[in-house]
């Protein structure tokens, strides 16, 4: 009971400091993620609960299993102890994300020293004719369409120094841009497979392949972008305006002029699309993304004629840390029960409409994603839902268990544009912005944020609400 209880107020303190700013938010992760080690997270995982009762299908036990297929060729060494003991933090944290966020932040800090950046910065701000909003709604479709076949966080990576180029040949703000970009890159993100993280759980956990997301989720995807580019258009077209001076000094510019290194270009863009092919087949080939990532990095120091060590140092290195702290928490709060207590509040849907059903996970998972972040409670909430489909008599069709599973997929990924810890995309935005000066609070997210998620799990609600009494009724 003490483990359920600490826990407990580690993890909710954690997300309190967070939110509060008092303290940097990568500070308040680690914080968080050391007490969880040192008193909830202690040698290796056998069961987990609240002391009272166990889990039905823990994520940590399923790390824990793949785990031990490992570890099983080590059983009759003489260190295999020590061995145990040196990978009892590593289990707890999803290096597939860390190491994918690693490789493409050196990638595009690759790309960056060739100019190809600001050639697309000039591109784009001379194809919408200098226009402040029409640059902004064209670097919003641009960021969702690659958000679908990249993961989100690529896309912000690839598309966050053009912005920050853009707003300053403009003369306008950047953070109205770079929030704008990564709304859409959640939104764009969750019409496939590969699009964004939490599609990646559940379609493994459920068995849908990407054909099965791209059919059910990118109509949906396409409609909310669309009404995005308008809410867009009426919201920023008086609020953001340019001198026919600056158009005209916009038009003038020459982009060739800004390509610096012609030949790191080509390579690095060779290697760039060679691992976006690598994303798009990574899933037929059984390759994590990280793999893909790490190859694609390592690829373009062999390639390219760099600076090791100054590519490493510009990587978001806070962002980084930040999300193995947060892994580290939420698992606490896991193995100690608390997921498992929340997965039981499902147990009173008994008897329940399916659809009534589906919506209110969606809009809990919406809310609590954007708190917790998606990728970290997506893990968690998939193990939950899993065991309840199993179990439910109310969902005896493959079709609504299919429902619940989209609605899932579009809440969380939907719910990470809520707050600034509720997305891999928007901490890393926040910190390429912060690193140019440009400073986005925790505050000032949810002023952006929340509309957006609102409006976005509405709008879920009632695509799903049509497709259910269209496939199942």
């Amino acid at each position: 009971m003490f483990t359920f209880w600490f826990a407990t107020i580690v993890f909710f303190g954690t997300y309190i400091l967070i939110a509060s700013e008092k303290v940097h938010k990568t500070t308040a992760a680690l914080v968080g993620a050391g007490l969880m080690m040192l008193v909830v997270l202690q040698g290796p995982i056998h069961e987990a609960g609240d002391g009272n009762e166990k889990a039905a299908f823990s994520v940590s036990q399923v790390i824990e299993k793949s785990l031990n297929a490992r570890k099983t060729l080590l059983k009759h060494a003489e260190n295999s102890e020590r061995y145990e003991n040196l990978d009892v933090f590593a289990r707890y944290i999803n290096f597939d994300v860390i190491f994918t966020l690693t490789g493409m932040m050196m990638l595009v800090n690759i790309l960056s020293g060739t100019g190809i950046f600001q050639y697309v910065a000039i591109m784009s701000a001379k194809v919408a004719k200098g226009s402040p909003v029409r640059t902004m709604i064209l670097l919003v479709i641009a960021t969702a369409v690659l958000s679908a076949f990249l993961d989100n966080v690529t896309t912000v990576l690839l598309i966050a120094p053009v912005t920050l180029l853009v707003a300053a040949e403009l003369g306008v703000p950047a953070i109205p841009f770079l929030m704008a970009e990564t709304m859409a890159s959640n939104i764009g993100g969750t019409a496939t497979l590969i699009g964004d993280p939490p599609n990646l759980i559940i379609g493994s956990v459920a068995r849908l392949d990407f054909a099965a997301f791209l059919v059910n989720l990118s109509p949906f995807i396409l409609i909310i972008l669309a009404i995005y580019c308008v809410c867009l258009w009426f919201y920023y077209s008086k609020r953001m305006s340019v001198t026919v001076e600056q158009r005209a000094r916009i038009m003038e510019l020459d982009e060739k002029a800004a390509i610096t290194d012609h030949g790191n270009m080509r390579r690095g863009g060779i290697v760039m699309i060679i691992t976006i092919v690598g994303f798009l087949i990574h899933g037929a080939l059984h390759i994590q993304p990280c793999v893909i990532a790490m190859s694609g990095a390592a690829l373009g120091l062999l390639v390219c004629k760099v600076d090791v060590d100054h590519a490493l140092e510009k990587i978001e290195w806070n962002t980084l840390f930040f999300f193995m702290g947060l892994f580290a928490v939420v698992s606490g709060a896991e193995y100690a029960g608390l997921m498992n207590k929340f997965g039981s509040l499902l147990k009173m849907t008994e008897g329940w409409n399916v659809l009534v059903v589906v919506i209110v996970v969606m809009w809990v998972s919406g809310i609590a994603a954007a708190i917790m972040n998606n990728v970290s409670f997506t893990a968690a909430m998939v193990t939950v839902v899993y065991v309840f489909l199993a179990n439910s008599p109310n969902f005896n069709t493959g079709a609504e268990k299919d429902l619940m599973w989209w609605g899932l997929a579009l809440s969380v990924c939907l719910g990470g544009n809520g707050t600034l810890v509720g997305a891999a995309a928007n901490l890393v935005t926040t910190g390429i912005a912060e690193k140019n000066g440009h400073r986005i609070s925790f505050a000032e997210f949810l002023r952006y944020g929340i509309p957006v998620t609102l409006f976005s799990l509405v709008a879920a609600s009632i695509y799903i609400t049509i497709r259910y009494y269209a496939l199942c009724v």
